[in-house]
């Protein structure tokens, strides 16, 4: 690309930074006044920013990156069934979730963050619910963000030809900039932004690619060719050296036999859904929203936008495995089709509004990262134990202070531009699933969970998600499914057993619940 394209491509993304740093400086006033309005947004957001914002802070700079990466590199197998699994988890999380976590939260001591709400629900006083919730939280929040600055870093340094460390810690800076200034109120505002622009960007080089490609027929007949490539029960195997994909004598790169792809790793793959019941930044939305009976249209609106944002973005790794196969012959390269797609289609400017669209993904979700996480300490640690008469100001305060350490820490687990952004992603969001999710149904929805059940809940999901992570996972076979799915099994078990032979919940505590259930029952 041209050095006037390069200027062109900079320009545009430049305009939008300044849209979004815009958009910071007009809540910093608001954000301010409260660590309420700080964290939560004073509970006042609509529909369509509930529903956009959710859906654009947990799909993040992956959507446009990892999963075109993986269809690129795998076929369609592994990214269709991972995008099946997340459409359907979608659903139901917003159809059986959002209305009771957000009526739930309001009685259960007005809570504003998940460890709030875990503490609150169960009454404790010596709030160690909130704190475990809270370091994990830190834990997964930090590498989740990480992934995030991977995305930047790969952005900015395949577009520019900068060295991808200089861009990823600008990139990061930036973020921790705009967060720091305008908390949840600019991070929701700017997340609705960043949803139209990813599904805009996703749909436009769809077409584009389709068009080039000759159409859907092409492409199809194109990626038969390759072994597995376009099986719903097979998975491609490109033959490696070194970790590169080799050329044939003919200029096409290599593939081995097709491998196969059986019930047990579509099951695997599917668990995928079962993460979103334990995703902070999503159920963070659902607790913020003005009205819960808005929630429903919000749950229409985040289906749509899933369905076509995860169809797009499936089908432009297979298109972009057709146009330029012989362009990204590693994993880690794989990742950048998206990138390479849109630069190559469209003219510089244009080119860099679609560039914007991967920008936006990566701000939309590590802006949400940084801020929960940073609240789970100032509220759940810093406040709940260290300082227990802290002022709102303080943790307002304390709230910025550690956004700005777990944003270094990120850094560092950033560095290596080698990074995989789907397999930091997949760590992160097994993690948040297996920790919260369980614990987050159980406490929603069986009145018998007991606070000691809920405890063991999230140290047996989140701790199990480590064992089967680095230890049963490499041994293979039928133990080299996702770890998510194994986790989260764990921790629903453990939950039941526990609360079964634990002393039984309070009155007030059942009372509580009832109180909910009886609210949803008359309106």
């Amino acid at each position: 690309m041209s050095s006037e394209g390069k200027t062109q491509i900079f320009i545009a993304m430049l305009l939008y930074m300044s849209v979004i740093i815009g958009i910071g400086v007009y809540y910093a006033k608001q954000a301010s006044e409260s660590s309420e309005n700080y964290l939560i947004g004073g509970r006042s957001l609509g529909p369509w920013v509930v529903a956009m914002g959710a859906e654009a802070s947990d799909m993040s700079g992956w959507l446009l990156m990892g999963l075109p990466g993986v269809a690129y590199w795998f076929g369609l197998s592994d990214a269709m069934w991972t995008a099946i699994g997340l459409g359907i988890g979608t659903y139901l999380n917003w159809l059986f979730v959002a209305k009771r976590l957000r009526r739930y939260s309001t009685i259960a001591g007005d809570s504003i963050t998940i460890p709030d709400f875990i503490s609150n629900r169960f009454k404790e006083e010596k709030k160690v619910l909130s704190t475990i919730a809270a370091i994990f939280i830190l834990i997964f929040f930090t590498v989740y963000a990480a992934s995030c600055f991977v995305t930047v870093g790969k952005l900015f340094s395949t577009l520019f030809g900068i060295k991808y460390i200089y861009m990823m810690i600008a990139g990061a800076l930036f973020v921790v900039l705009y967060t720091f200034i305008g908390g949840f109120l600019a991070e929701s505002a700017s997340d609705f932004m960043q949803g139209v622009i990813m599904i805009f960007a996703l749909v436009a080089v769809l077409v584009t690619g389709i068009t080039i490609a000759g159409g859907i027929p092409a492409i199809v007949e194109n990626i038969k060719g390759i072994p597995g490539f376009f099986d719903f029960f097979g998975i491609a195997q490109p033959k490696l050296i070194d970790g590169v994909q080799q050329i044939g004598e003919t200029g096409k790169p290599l593939f081995g036999e097709a491998g196969t792809y059986g019930l047990l790793t579509i099951i695997s793959t599917l668990s995928w859904g079962l993460g979103y019941f334990g995703m902070p930044q999503v159920l963070l939305k659902f607790m913020a929203i003005r009205n819960s009976n808005e929630l429903t249209l919000s749950r229409r609106i985040a289906t749509v936008w899933v369905v076509i944002s995860l169809t797009a973005a499936v089908s432009i790794g297979l298109i972009g495995r057709t146009l330029f196969p012989n362009a990204l012959l590693t994993q880690s390269l794989s990742e950048n089709v998206f990138i390479l797609m849109s630069t190559e289609f469209f003219a510089p400017l244009f080119a860099g509004v679609i560039m914007a669209g991967i920008l936006a993904a990566t701000i939309s979700s590590s802006d949400s990262y940084l801020l929960i996480a940073a609240s789970a300490f100032s509220k759940s640690i810093y406040q709940g134990i260290m300082k227990r008469n802290a002022t709102d100001k303080t943790v307002l305060n304390v709230t910025r202070i550690t956004l700005i350490s777990i944003a270094v820490i990120s850094i560092f687990i950033a560095l290596d531009e080698n990074s995989i952004i789907f397999t930091l992603v997949s760590f992160a969001w097994a993690g948040f699933g297996s920790t919260f999710g369980p614990t987050m149904l159980f406490s929603l929805f069986w009145k018998k969970t007991t606070r000691a059940g809920a405890l063991a809940g999230m140290l047996s999901g989140g701790i199990m998600v480590f064992i089967w992570k680095l230890i049963i996972k490499p041994m293979g076979g039928i133990f080299g499914i996702y770890e998510l799915l194994p986790a989260f099994l764990i921790s629903c078990i453990v939950i039941v057993i526990v609360s079964t032979i634990s002393e039984k919940p309070p009155q007030d505590v059942l009372d509580e619940f009832e109180r909910v259930i009886t609210y949803e029952t008359i309106n």
